[in-house]
């Protein structure tokens, strides 16, 4: 049992975790003691400093501050961090009380409406849609949000009282999201990812069963329509559905596009939601804005507040992120890692720039994702005019022999391909010619978008 109230002190193993640092802003603003480890230093372990957190990035004991080095402090790691770090020996040695990052937020969301969103992809921007049309419905709403909100300016929306409505990703990676028992869970896909964790993708689906299953008494599941495994269930769930494809509880109709912006009818089993106006890109945003709008009418937002609030929505940094946009070139960066992420992102901007030549630049993530699925990935890839591919972004995995990012790139038809490393790449994308530019993954790729945000900036600053 974690006793949080009770507790002066958190050390956060990993805190540069987006979800590891919403957590650790949020016990930060609770009055706590916060400071952490993490393995290299990045934007958001910077904003992190400044905002009073002590972090740093050599696995030494003697760096862990003093006012740790006492038992009554909650240790708190990320599955990322493996047991063989010095600092987590240390502390397990000496028996201090360790938890997963999963364990705090199913701590932290007990006793709330939790508004809990799964999915092998979606999750970020769907349950970020959310908190903001909460927000601006007027609700009284916190969220631990697994990207950076472009409305919030944060990953953490603090909750005002104890009857607030909390919305926080349910993340499927080593089971974490079991320990979530929320009040509406969100399904927004159910593809194969993380074989490496759960052996085959029957294993997969059974877990996202078991997190279902886990709802509240009085709880309700909202699925996408392509997402429902409800025949995996043990038991009867009050459950509905979502779909831009096709009419079944919550669905949209006569969708058209004004100024740039996509107008739709939204439809629900209490109303119909009239000439709902959405001004952020992307046919997958359209379709995680859809699920999002449900899970707020379902918890309770008024309609045609919600109507107006997405209008007003920004997006998640690094979710279908517009860079640079003018008359010459279009700049998207994407977190996209898994193939159905890179098929819906690409597919997004074929409808959004047709017969434009698009050059993508994927970061694999991970040597058993790259292996389990190459063939998905080339496919994927192939949907591009030219792709480039950088070297595999290994995370918390050791090199596995054969796999590399030559595996994909020999399965795909496209001809216009080739391998490039990450520290030349804005100089390699300075020679290319193209309309539209995106660079995906999930690994150290976000370190150079600035960098050839920039670079587009003057090349086309005097054309």
């Amino acid at each position: 049992m974690i006793d949080f109230n009770n507790i002066p002190n958190i050390y956060f193993l990993g805190i540069g975790g987006i979800g590891m640092s919403a957590l650790a802003r949020f016990a930060k603003a609770q009055g706590k003691n916060v400071a952490g480890y993490d393995l290299t230093p990045t934007p958001l372990t910077r904003t992190l400093e400044n905002e009073g957190i002590e972090i740093h990035y050599t696995d030494d004991i003697n760096q862990l501050p003093n006012t740790y080095q006492s038992i009554n402090s909650l240790v708190v790691r990320t599955p990322a961090v493996p047991e063989s770090l010095k600092e987590f020996k240390w502390l397990a040695d000496r028996a201090y009380h360790i938890v997963k990052r999963s364990e705090l937020l199913g701590f932290l969301t007990t006793g709330h409406y939790c508004v809990a969103v799964a999915g092998t992809h979606g999750k970020t921007s769907v349950s970020t849609m959310i908190a903001h049309l909460l927000h601006q419905s007027g609700m009284d709403v916190g969220a631990f949000l697994g990207g950076i909100s472009r409305n919030f300016n944060s990953n953490l929306v603090l909750p005002k009282s104890k009857n607030s409505i909390v919305v926080t990703e349910a993340d499927e990676f080593d089971r974490s999201f079991l320990q979530l028992s929320p009040s509406l869970a969100v399904v927004t896909s159910v593809e194969p990812d993380h074989l490496d964790i759960y052996g085959n993708y029957h294993a997969m689906v059974d877990a996202f069963a078991s997190f279902v299953e886990n709802i509240r008494i009085d709880g309700k599941v909202l699925f996408h329509k392509k997402a429902n495994i409800m025949h995996h269930l043990s038991h009867d769930i009050n459950a509905l559905f979502y779909s831009i494809d096709e009419e079944t509880d919550f669905y949209i109709k006569n969708l058209r596009v004004k100024q740039g912006s996509y107008v739709f009818d939204m439809f629900t089993p209490y109303m119909v939601i009239h000439d709902v106006r959405m001004n952020y890109p992307g046919r997958v945003n359209l379709e995680n804005m859809t699920g999002a709008i449900a899970a707020a009418v379902l918890a309770g937002a008024d309609p045609m507040e919600v109507r107006a609030a997405v209008a007003t929505y920004k997006g998640v940094a690094r979710r279908f992120d517009m860079r640079v946009k003018n008359s010459l070139v279009t700049y998207i960066d994407d977190y996209a890692h898994h193939p159905g992420e890179l098929s819906a992102t690409i597919t997004s901007v074929r409808e959004l720039y047709p017969g434009k030549k698009v050059l993508g630049v994927f970061q694999p993530h991970l040597y058993s994702r790259t292996s389990d699925f190459a063939d998905g990935f080339a496919k994927s890839l192939d949907m591009l005019d030219e792709a480039i591919l950088l070297d595999i972004y290994p995370a918390r995995e050791q090199p596995v022999e054969g796999v590399d990012s030559n595996l994909i790139l020999n399965k795909m038809k496209l001809k216009n391909k080739s391998l490039a490393l990450l520290k030349n790449i804005v100089e390699t994308l300075a020679s290319k010619d193209f309309d539209v530019l995106l660079t995906m993954g999930a690994g150290s790729i976000d370190t150079i978008v600035g960098d050839v945000e920039n670079m587009l900036n003057l090349k086309y600053i005097n054309r």
